[in-house]
């Protein structure tokens, strides 16, 4: 029978995983932050909430016993019975059925010397590896999905496979950032569970977390795309989205579009600290929808878009809508991606949506100006579309 620590340390985690506090109360929480959306979503849900004192510690590391509250709080915290096999965790503490749910789903194994490890720092593959599990752990074709030079073969051997899911279905929020063998911050534990949560309930009633991994007696056929036209739109200010977007171009062979406004914008438009900017006062103005040069021929004729970006303000710049809202996309995909310093997409893409339901848009994915087109393009290739970039 394993002891029961004292009650003084199960109250003190207790407290640091449940103290409730909105996002927009944190004060080391912006509002424009890349995982801000993720926080209040697991807080909303008391999945994972701060750490106290009106704090979410965004740069503070989670521990393993922490990681596995937050996954099976995700589960909905079901009744278990029984003890897991692991020599240090104890009976009766606050993370106890945590840790034996995730044992008897085989959602952990443990560490090599019979240890669940539950104080120490989740890594970032522990974390993948983790939600891999919980998905089915699904090996994805490595020919296809992996590369000699993917962020995949930083990672331990056992985390291989988790890591080039987690890839391909864009739960990692930058490649560039992504470190396997370091340890987790808070914010990348949010970003990545609310990805993995999202991913669950768009396959809800599939058995699999996704098309990609869907099991090869489980599949279902993919967007046909074989011989479709692919378009790649994009507005780009500073020229950082515009690097992106030529990318998915010259690797998927699509053709080319640059949304381009009838006023360019200037520095002093884009200045994120003058209220009165014109980039500002659109962002703040649902209405706005800033004019457009040109027009995209034969718009009928693509069956995909991918759809580019800049994240301004957490959201994607107004003139996004004016050129979706000024072409029907009825019975094509669209595919969204942004750029940014340090934002996630957020809810930027699922606000585009709103502007052209009838089409069906795939998740998007976040890259960073200087993203390599290796990284892009093994994004493409994990979408799940017959579409082969090079």
């Amino acid at each position: 029978m394993k002891k029961i620590v004292s009650i003084v340390l199960a109250l003190t985690m207790v407290f640091t995983l449940t103290i409730p506090a909105l996002a927009s109360n944190y004060t080391d929480v912006a509002d424009g932050a890349w995982y801000a959306e993720a926080v209040e979503a697991l807080r909303a849900k008391e999945i994972m909430n701060g750490v106290g004192k009106g704090k979410f510690g965004p740069d503070e590391t989670f521990t393993r016993a922490q990681l596995a509250t937050v996954l099976y709080r995700m589960a909905g915290s079901p009744a278990v019975t029984g003890e897991d096999s692991f020599t240090d965790t104890e009976s009766g503490t606050w993370y106890a059925d945590a840790v034996l749910w995730a044992y008897q789903n085989k959602v952990v194994n443990g560490m090599d010397n019979g240890r669940f490890g539950t104080n120490d720092a989740a890594t970032q593959e522990q974390l993948t590896v983790m939600l891999w599990r919980d998905a089915g752990s699904y090996k994805l074709d490595r020919e296809k999905y992996a590369s000699t030079e993917g962020v995949e073969n930083q990672a331990s051997d056992w985390a291989f496979d988790a890591v080039v899911w987690a890839k391909a279905e864009a739960l990692i929020a930058d490649l560039d950032a992504y470190a396997p063998t370091k340890a987790a911050s808070r914010a990348q534990v949010a970003d990545m569970v609310y990805r993995y949560m999202k991913l669950k309930e768009q396959f809800a009633n599939i058995d699999a977390v996704s098309g990609a991994t869907q099991k090869a007696d489980e599949q279902t056929a993919p967007a046909e795309t074989t011989g479709s036209k692919v378009l790649v739109a994009y507005f780009s200010a500073t020229n950082h989205t515009a690097g992106i977007a030529k990318h998915i171009a010259d690797a998927a062979g699509a053709t080319l579009y640059e949304i381009k406004p009838e006023i360019p914008y200037t520095a002093a438009d884009l200045n994120y600290n003058d209220s009165s900017s014109r980039a500002t006062r659109e962002q703040n103005d649902d209405t706005a929808r800033p004019a457009i040069s040109g027009a995209v021929e034969n718009m009928a004729d693509y069956d995909v878009v991918f759809l580019g970006y800049p994240i301004w303000w957490g959201q994607a710049p107004k003139i996004l809508y004016t050129f979706v809202e000024s072409y029907s996309f009825d019975g094509k995909t669209v595919i969204p991606f942004c750029t940014s310093g340090s934002s996630g997409i957020g809810s930027s893409a699922t606000n585009l949506q709103k502007s052209a339901s009838e089409a069906s848009w795939l998740a998007g994915n976040r890259f960073s100006g200087g993203a390599s087109r290796e990284s892009v393009v093994s994004w493409i290739n994990g979408l799940g579309l017959e579409i082969e970039a090079k």
